[in-house]
């Protein structure tokens, strides 16, 4: 008896898919794996997931350099306060780090989707569209990143969960120039008492 094929077919030639695996294929030819090791930037970045917004082209980011993490907004969330206690615990559990561990580059942008949520009419017919709460939908807005990503550091180095030994750092993508600025430098928590 045979076993049945487990390759998956071609992509139809109409998905949408069908360029990016072609591009796939011109970068597996002369890929080199990256061995697991602690990002080689000591950084990770928290963005936005708009498609203008791209932390590798914008920042000049390579495989293994640093991980990143997006969402609407590139607001600090629960989840992503969650993760990045994980990351601490890895850095220092699995690699063995001491000392401090790496920097949290919050980035928003300019021009972001979410300012739309600023509107309270907007708000409330995107909860319904979504299922979403208006509460959460206000939570991811980014009308003004120059105050947004102030707060959100703030947040992120409030957070209980924050080993003391990440900095974190706020930043503004400006999506005409291309440039991101520094809003917030680098800071570590302050310490617990």
């Amino acid at each position: 008896m045979t076993q049945p094929e487990t390759t998956e077919p071609a992509p139809a030639a109409g998905t949408r898919m069908a360029p990016l695996l072609a591009r796939n294929d011109v970068f597996a030819r002369t890929y080199t794996p990256i061995p697991l090791a602690p990002p080689a930037a000591q950084l990770i970045v928290l963005t936005c997931l708009d498609h203008r917004v791209d932390p590798a082209t914008v920042l000049g980011l390579e495989l293994g350099d640093a991980p990143v993490i997006r969402n609407a907004g590139g607001r600090v969330t629960a989840s992503v306060i969650e993760d990045l206690a994980y990351l601490a615990f890895l850095a220092r559990r699995v690699f063995g780090l001491t000392g401090p561990l790496f920097e949290v580059a919050v980035v928003h942008h300019t021009q972001c989707g979410t300012g739309f949520l600023a509107d309270p009419a907007f708000r409330s017919e995107a909860a319904q569209a979504t299922g979403l709460s208006e509460a959460a939908l206000a939570a991811s807005e980014v009308a003004d990143p120059h105050v947004t990503v102030r707060t959100d550091v703030t947040r992120l180095l409030a957070a209980p969960l924050l080993s003391p030994d990440v900095s974190v750092s706020g930043h503004v993508y400006d999506v005409d120039s291309g440039r991101v600025t520094t809003v917030v430098a680098a800071r570590h928590p302050a310490p617990l008492r």
